[in-house]
């Protein structure tokens, strides 16, 4: 199954381009770096969540009862049909603000593209894409901006609300939650089986499905009380957002490799060799916070660092609340949903078991 090549396209769309998805994304070494010296926001007191913590957005308190949520992501394709890369791209900035558990308001739209390179009805194929899921999130791409680029840029500037109590963020979870992840692994590795046309056509379909999946929970989530924390998995992979966590709550987070959900030929695709270069470029970044079973191959680890484009939410929840929570994540779309591991206390650091 493995050698049956996607088939053929006239036009590649992600030939214009030297990465894709969330794997574009600057390793975590290198964005620490880069944010080092920015000035400090604590003088603004009704910024609630600002760059400290790497959550997924930006929250800034109006009044007592309103907060507004600010994110904007973009990248390049990861796929070939533009209306399906437009719908990827805006499914992963929407869900920037669901996993703050805030409700999206308004997007805009945020373009770059070769001029010269690309039909105008390609353009437009990819920017119907985005403004369908936006249509599916209930709100509008009220505007944006455009650029001539080198490569194809494509994502959403999203604005939301959330009542103060119902923010979450991805450092407060609690020694003894539950850690639940919504959605399963190995988006990169489809990815990079794609992009060498490796990728069966059932797989391809099942990794699309799960890229156009709202994480609309994350809105129900902050409404439970016993959801200590929430942060979306995408391009550093289940560790190095796991880490984020580990690190912003001052405690350590233990994971069970097999309790993992992955799609469905992730593991014989990474065996293969089909892994991206941000994936070795996040072990690189973070490493040195990540306890790995002696002799684990390196395959397996590459399903831990692999980057996910539109991935899933990583939950931490009350464990008394955790079985309740689980069903109702699944009941909500998410039927892979599963409980991966637990917050412990001790020094920050993610311990793989």
């Amino acid at each position: 199954m493995l050698d049956t090549p996607t088939p053929a396209v006239p036009f590649r769309l992600t030939s214009l381009a030297h990465g894709g998805g969330c794997g574009c994304k600057l390793a975590p070494a290198v964005l620490r770096e880069l944010l080092a010296e920015q000035p400090a926001s604590a003088g603004f007191t009704r910024l609630l969540v600002g760059t400290e913590t790497g959550d997924d957005a930006a929250v800034y308190q109006l009044n007592d009862d309103t907060c507004l949520i600010a994110t904007t992501d973009f990248f390049m394709p990861m796929v070939d049909d533009p209306y399906v890369f437009g719908r990827i791209a805006a499914t992963n900035a929407i869900s920037d603000v669901y996993a703050m558990g805030g409700t999206p308001l308004l997007a805009l739209a945020i373009l770059g593209m070769p001029l010269g390179r690309l039909e105008p009805a390609i353009v437009r194929e990819i920017l119907k894409g985005g403004a369908s899921i936006a249509a599916e999130a209930g709100i509008p791409v009220a505007g944006g901006h455009s650029i001539d680029a080198p490569e194809p840029i494509y994502g959403l500037a999203v604005i939301g609300t959330a009542r103060p109590d119902e923010i979450r963020r991805n450092s407060t979870a609690r020694a003894g939650d539950v850690l639940i992840l919504t959605k399963p692994l190995g988006v990169g590795i489809y990815s990079a089986a794609f992009k060498k046309e490796k990728l069966p056509p059932a797989a391809y379909d099942e990794m699309v499905a799960a890229m156009t999946t709202l994480n609309r929970i994350g809105n129900a989530l902050g409404r439970e009380a016993a959801v200590h924390a929430v942060t979306d998995v995408t391009g550093f992979g289940i560790l190095g957002h796991g880490l984020e966590v580990a690190r912003g709550s001052g405690l350590g987070l233990e994971i069970e490799a097999a309790a993992l959900p992955v799609l469905t030929e992730a593991r014989a695709l990474a065996q293969a060799g089909f892994v991206t270069g941000a994936s070795h470029r996040n072990w690189a970044s973070y490493g040195e916070g990540v306890r790995l079973p002696e002799g684990m191959a390196e395959a397996e680890r590459h399903l831990l660092t692999d980057p996910q484009t539109s991935g899933g939410l990583l939950v931490a929840v009350a464990p008394e609340a955790a079985e309740r929570v689980l069903s109702e994540i699944r009941a909500a779309g998410f039927p892979r949903a599963a409980r991966i591991g637990r917050a412990v206390a001790g020094a920050p650091a993610v311990t793989v078991v």
